[in-house]
């Protein structure tokens, strides 16, 4: 029986699916090379002979990833996973809410090329490549992000940036950034005088508690107690 594929290939098929793109389906050859890249994926199938295969997706400006990285760094949530090296279901929405989809939706926004001789579109190498990019996303799902314009250490470094010199939330806040206090940051400083006021007695709060309702061999529970707590806040080899 067939596992089911994780969250990030099995949407990413769904995407294929609004594009056209129809798997499982007959693929043709052996993918011999694959490389994702900002905006495109390029590939070599072995079919008999080699045919070059392309698939191109408009990849995010930098403009664009500045305002997906100002919004992944405003939610803890995210961010936490993103730099323990997982990628959340949360940045498909994130994207969408800056208006810029991860995912594309219509075979418009996408191009697909094979130095085949075949007509249609995909063809079978075409296909076959497809398959192979979401046993890839499976495996990485930021290769999703990669096809965007971002690859995993890049976007992860930009975050940390991001999150390093963050202005602070209040506009009248005027607490120096970050950046700028690390030499003195854990820097104790002098420690503050001791307050001095009326010491109260360690058994203090067994006069407080109500009467036990038991005793135990004819002695009230609570001057049972009143030892062990006198105990407990002797200085140690007094």
């Amino acid at each position: 029986m067939t596992e089911p594929l994780p969250w990030w290939p099995t949407r990413f098929l769904r995407a294929l699916t609004a594009i056209g793109v129809l798997l499982p389906a007959p693929g043709r050859g052996r993918v011999v090379s694959l490389e994702v890249g900002a905006g495109r994926v390029d590939a070599e199938v072995e079919d008999g002979r080699p045919y070059q295969v392309r698939i191109g997706l408009t990849a995010f400006g930098k403009a664009d990833w500045a305002a997906i990285t100002y919004a992944l760094a405003a939610k803890a949530s995210a961010t936490v996973l993103l730099l323990s090296g997982e990628l959340p279901r949360d940045v498909e929405q994130i994207c969408k809410a800056v208006r810029l989809p991860l995912f594309p939706s219509s075979a418009r926004e996408v191009s697909l090329d094979c130095t085949c001789p075949d007509a249609e579109v995909p063809c079978g190498h075409l296909n076959a490549v497809f398959a192979a990019l979401v046993a890839r996303v499976a495996d990485d799902p930021f290769t999703v992000l990669a096809l965007r314009g971002r690859n995993r250490e890049t976007l992860l470094e930009e975050l940390k940036n991001r999150l390093i010199s963050a202005e602070p939330l209040d506009p009248d806040d005027r607490s120096p950034a970050l950046t700028e206090v690390m030499d003195t940051f854990f820097a104790c400083g002098q420690a503050p005088a001791p307050l001095h006021g009326p010491r109260t007695p360690v058994d203090a709060l067994l006069d407080q508690a109500p009467p036990f309702a038991i005793t135990s061999g004819g002695e009230d529970v609570t001057e049972l107690l009143r030892p062990a707590y006198r105990a407990l806040a002797e200085e140690p080899g007094a």
